[in-house]
């Protein structure tokens, strides 16, 4: 059975917060920020499903999750629920967010809408993830072919001496 369905923006924010358990309003708010706090931790190359927090039945239920672009989807089950079936309902709702944003029908094109997703999914797979991203960044800046960095620059009355890099790269 799902117990919850959260959706937050990269900064911990709110956007979709549905509980199928009643819980006091503040106990809500934490299981939001614990929620949000377990998944923010977790790299992008970990699997997308983890032990609910401590105060949404710890082991016994499990967070499912997914990360698009600035907004996480996670649904807290049961053990009776399969963690794939959940993954299959998260793309759904990122299909739902691809037909509608900020309250009006974007587009109904059933083509245009899978070819966006398609297209979501090979920029996702190409990246490798933002894990890589540091280190193809360092690739990068090595790899680029730059002048000779002047030791002096002069503007106006004032004078800047630019130290030796060459022991950073």
């Amino acid at each position: 059975m799902i117990q919850a369905i959260l959706v937050f923006n990269n900064h911990g924010k709110p956007r979709l917060v549905r509980f199928y358990q009643r819980f006091p309003e503040e106990i809500q708010q934490q299981i939001v920020r614990e929620t949000f706090h377990l998944v923010l931790k977790r790299d992008d190359n970990i699997c997308n499903f983890l032990e609910g927090g401590s105060l949404i039945g710890g082991s016994d239920y499990k967070l499912i999750y997914r990360h698009y672009a600035t907004l996480y989807f996670v649904f807290c089950v049961d053990s009776s629920e399969s963690e794939l079936g959940i993954l299959d309902l998260i793309q759904v709702h990122y299909i739902l967010q691809e037909v509608v944003m900020g309250g009006m029908v974007l587009e109904t094109n059933m083509n245009e809408i899978v070819a966006q997703i398609e297209a979501q999914n090979r920029l996702e797979k190409s990246e490798g993830g933002l894990s890589a991203a540091p280190a193809r960044a360092v690739s990068a800046v090595k790899n680029m072919n730059l002048p000779e960095i002047p030791r002096n620059i002069n503007i106006g009355d004032l004078n800047i001496k630019v130290p030796n890099l060459s022991q950073f790269v």
